[in-house]
């Protein structure tokens, strides 16, 4: 056996960051590393991945790219923020459980004003009750929410919902962000354009996903509300984000948008969600616990059933409610889908003989 397939793991449902680089954007990745270019954004790669953002989404916003999601999200809200003023999130949100305080940090003391939420979801109602809470000086002044599109639960905005929430914000004056982590999975899902589900709808700045999608590292970050975007490219620099070849950043978003690959890559991994749901109906104890809407299927199971199909090998994390969260990506193989589900109607069966 050789080093790479010593290191080498069979397909997992863990998470989507777990695929590698789809076809599209290694190849473009690969053309860019062609000679020599200009350094820091200054090079064609960069300019013809924005201007292939600024077709798709059929406006003229102004595009930036990061490493990666914290930097996009945080840096994104502190652009729209002071350190005295509050975003308003749900209490499931990105942002809110998993950026180890980045958003605050990077506004300088912009505090999260969290919203509660059963689905994942913040409506118009929350946001309202967030807005009008109080308006003293002694506590934060709210400027801005940010939504999760596809949510951490595996839910959808409707372009309904998005303008009630973008209504409810131009109400209170309120910039509206979304992070779009699983933004593609979301586009395929309502099979709407992407200006449709974003700047049409009320979306002041949102955090396009590469990651998750197909790409070894990279987010864009697309500011509608051109005014927000000044000097966001300072506080890229300050915060580490400004890639000195920003070609490697940029290059892969070329081939990801003009070969189509970023809504084909989301529309196989949603397909995929479903077909997994749909081959484990009627498993004794194995319960959908929700909607399913884009990549993600969330389990309920008894413990010990997890704990038997995880000592099979699979690999799959607990997660909000103790659901077990089953993830799709873009490379997910059908019959990898088959083999799980088999083993966990087996797991299954022998735990009901146990119990």
């Amino acid at each position: 056996m050789n080093q790479s397939e010593s290191m080498e793991m069979s397909q997992q449902f863990a998470s989507d960051n777990y695929s590698g680089i789809c076809p599209e954007a290694w190849h473009s990745m690969e053309a860019a590393n062609q000679g020599h270019v200009t350094s820091y954004g200054d090079d064609p790669w960069t300019t013809k991945a924005s201007d292939a953002f600024r077709e798709l989404f059929e406006t003229e916003c102004e595009v930036y790219f990061v490493f990666n999601g914290t930097a996009a999200n945080s840096l994104a809200l502190a652009s729209l923020c002071q350190s005295y003023h509050g975003v308003i999130c749900c209490d499931q949100s990105h942002v809110e459980t998993d950026e180890c305080g980045a958003p605050e940090f990077f506004s300088n003391g912009s505090k999260l004003l969290v919203a509660q939420s059963s689905d994942g979801k913040l409506s118009p109602q929350v946001i309202h009750e967030l807005a009008t809470k109080r308006n003293d000086i002694h506590y934060p002044k709210p400027r801005a929410v940010t939504l999760t599109q596809a949510t951490e639960t595996g839910r959808v905005y409707s372009l309904t919902e998005l303008g009630a929430i973008s209504a409810e914000c131009k109400k209170h004056g309120l910039s509206l962000h979304m992070d779009g982590a699983r933004f593609a999975n979301a586009c395929a899902s309502l099979q709407c354009t992407p200006a449709e589900v974003t700047w049409k709808s009320g979306v002041d700045v949102l955090c396009f996903g590469g990651t998750k999608n197909g790409m070894a590292v990279g987010e864009a970050v697309l500011f509608f509300d051109r005014k927000l975007a000044a000097d966001f490219d300072y506080r890229c620099k300050q915060a580490g984000q400004l890639a000195s070849k920003m070609r490697f950043l940029s290059a892969p978003w070329v081939g990801m948008l003009e070969s189509g690959a970023w809504i084909r890559n989301a529309l196989h991994a949603n397909s995929c969600a479903q077909y997994f749901a749909g081959k484990i109906a009627g498993i004794p104890e194995v319960r959908v616990a929700g909607p399913v809407e884009a990549n993600a299927v969330f389990l309920d199971a008894p413990e010990a059933l997890l704990n038997r199909i995880r000592e099979r090998g699979w690999k799959f994390y607990t997660f909000i409610g103790g659901a077990a969260r089953i993830m799709f990506s873009w490379d997910t193989d059908l019959a990898r889908v088959d083999a799980f589900c088999n083993d966990l109607r087996e797991c299954s069966v022998e735990v009901q003989k146990n119990s």
